[in-house]
């Protein structure tokens, strides 16, 4: 189960909503095995496309450096689609690499009837995706 602050729930969602009609991208980290996501990193799409998301491999690498400095690990990698549902593509499961992560979608279009966007969360090991209940708290 994904366990998320309001304030971090918002923050993505808004990102979503506010890099549409590309896909949005970003990074939740927290305290290196906790488990726990704190702090807001929204990235840009290096692909600004809304069909594909691409973090730049110098943010990506800023990125990583800082979350080393910081004994911080990525504990939700989200990003966003624009015309589908928030499942997971073949191409997102292709880059899933970090087995620890949730892996948040958000969609952008309305493919359900219950509103403007969807916010799931999945964990993706070697290929499988399982979806995971989502939590939103107040706070930790």
């Amino acid at each position: 189960m994904l366990t998320i602050t309001q304030a971090l729930y918002d923050q993505i969602v808004e990102h979503s909503r506010a890099d549409h009609p590309d896909e949005a991208c970003g990074v939740v980290a927290g305290p290196a095995g906790s488990g726990r996501p704190e702090r807001f990193i929204p990235m840009l799409n290096a692909a600004r496309s809304p069909t594909f998301y691409e973090f730049d491999s110098g943010d990506l690498l800023k990125l990583y450096r800082d979350m080393d400095d910081r004994d911080e690990e990525p504990v939700v990698i989200y990003h966003s689609h624009t015309a589908t549902e928030a499942y997971p593509s073949r191409t997102d499961i292709s880059y899933a690499n970090e087995p620890g992560a949730h892996y948040v979608l958000v969609s952008t279009a309305d493919t359900d009837g219950a509103g403007d966007f969807q916010f799931r969360s999945f964990r993706i090991v070697e290929g499988e995706v399982t979806e995971e209940e989502v939590r939103v708290v107040q706070a930790y």
